[in-house]
This record gives C-alpha cells, structure tokens and sequence, in this order.
C-alpha cells in the first residue's frame, strides 16, 4: 500500500464516473475512502469492487461533506489527496504521484493541480477557466475544509504550498449531458449562494482566507470575490460576462463551451442575484 498519500472521495450516485476515476488512480496502490451520501445506483458496488473503504453521510453541501470525512476517515499517510467522483487524473499528473516521496516535500503543507473543465464533451479552454488551480492534497490533518461557503468548496491549509502546473486533473459532469440536469443543480446552488450572500451582508460569514490578489490560487480568488460582493446586484453578471467572454477570450471557444460562459457566467449569476433581492425583500432590516 501506498505510503505516502491516501484518496478520499465524495460519491451520489456516480456509476456513471466512479470506475473512470477509480481506473485513473488504482496503479498507485494508494488507500481509497468513499464518502457516499445515499446512492441508489451501483456506485457503493463499484467502491467496494475497487476496495475503497466507505461511509455514508447525509448530503447538507460540499463543504461541510468534506469536513465530515476529514474528520471521519483514519487516513494514515502524511498526504490525503481529495478528488470529486467526476474527475479523472491524467497519465502526466499519475506519473508525478507515482514518483511523489513525501520526504521531499518538508516545509511544504499543500499541493495545487491544474484542472481542465470539460462540458457537454467540450473543453472550457478560455473565459478564465483554464488554468485553474485546485488545492487538492494536503498534509493529513493540516488541510481542512472552508465551512465560510456554502457551495464553492475548496481545502485550506497554513503554511506553504506549492503548484504543479503539468499533469491535469480532467474534470467532465457527464450527467449534464442531459441540461435539464445542468439547470436543476444551479437552482439549488443559487439558493445556497443568495443566502450565503446575505448572511455576508449581515457579517454573519466572513472569508476564511486573507484576500491577496498576488497571493496562492484561492487568496487571489478570496480578492477577486471581495470585489464581487461590492458590485452593484444586477449589473455585476454583465461585467462578469463581458470580463470573460472578452478580456478573458471566451468569445475563442466553440459553440458548445460559449454556451457554458452565458449559463454559468450570465444566466446563473442574474439567477442568484434576483434570489439575493428577493431575500433584502423578504428581510429589509438586514
């Protein structure tokens, strides 16, 4: 077994991309957790065929699922690599992992990936998407989960952390082939973002992460939603659209990934926004 690094994953109902994942990482005979929360498809026979260890959770959002499994699984290696079942690691990335010692990395406490972004089988290779850098292995029992947001969940560690930017994480939803799914997950992310937003506005969340547009990845990224959050409700899904599909070349991607930038860049941010103000309606005193 694998010394060094262990996985965990959160699965519901993923037969569709579990054994895809699953056959991307099982050369590096590493100890895989399966953090499941109520499938009723084959997905908790594939975890088991593959020798993963698993429990079961109820599903609140991703990043309290995390915390759940950082928290419940004995992972006794020194690095735990979280992966989301509809990844997949790349030849390049698997041969850096394979060759990974954790006595080579003293002083350093996290790893970022480079992700693709793949929808409807195309790459979202412009409009800010590509590269992307995830923080997606940490030292065991240093990394933890972001509670700060509702749904856009990443790891948080202290310390130093380093990126490696060839070898990919390949990440493709294939149950958004069918965009009727698409639509019904982004109606429960907005709700879970609007009143993210309004407990923000009410000081009751803050950023976990010091704001730092020269920073790490997600310091950055903590600036660039600092900023967000101060835009004017309404207008900001324009800028933001404008800002991707021009400054960042989405107008440069295909048909299908063009799509994508006006959904998730447009459509799904005026979504949120008209939650937002349907809440200050709702509660005027916040």
């Amino acid at each position: 077994m694998n010394p060094d690094f262990s996985f965990i994953v959160l699965t519901f109902n993923e037969e569709i991309h579990l054994s895809r994942l699953l056959d991307s990482i099982k050369g590096l005979n590493a100890k895989i957790f399966i953090l499941d929360s109520g499938s009723t498809d084959n997905t908790l026979k594939i975890a088991k065929d593959y020798g993963a260890e698993v429990k079961s959770n109820p599903f609140i959002n991703h990043p309290k699922q995390w915390d759940f499994a950082l928290n419940n699984f004995e992972v006794k290696t020194p690095w735990t690599i979280g992966l989301d079942a509809d990844q997949i690691v790349t030849s390049e990335l698997f041969d850096r992992l394979k060759n990974f010692k954790a006595h080579d990395f003293e002083g350093i406490n996290g790893i970022y990936f480079n992700r693709k972004n793949f929808f409807q089988g195309s790459w979202i290779r412009y409009g800010g998407y590509y590269p992307i850098y995830l923080l997606k292995m940490f030292r065991t029992g240093i990394g933890y989960s972001d509670l700060n947001e509702n749904m856009d969940h990443r790891f948080i560690v202290p310390g130093k952390t380093t990126i490696w930017k060839n070898g990919h994480i390949l990440e493709e939803n294939l149950k958004e082939n069918d965009i009727d799914f698409w639509f019904k997950k982004h109606e429960k992310y907005s709700d879970l973002i609007a009143h993210e937003e309004i407990e923000r506005m009410q000081n009751i969340r803050v950023q976990a992460l010091r704001p730092n547009l020269f920073g790490n990845p997600d310091e950055k990224k903590a600036w660039l939603k600092r900023l967000w959050w101060k835009l004017p409700l309404g207008l900001r899904p324009y800028l933001y659209y404008g800002y991707r599909m021009i400054f960042k070349l989405g107008i440069f991607d295909n048909k299908t990934a063009r799509k994508f930038h006006y959904l998730q860049g447009l459509w799904f941010r005026k979504l949120v926004d008209k939650k937002i103000n349907a809440l200050k309606q709702r509660s005027p005193k916040h």
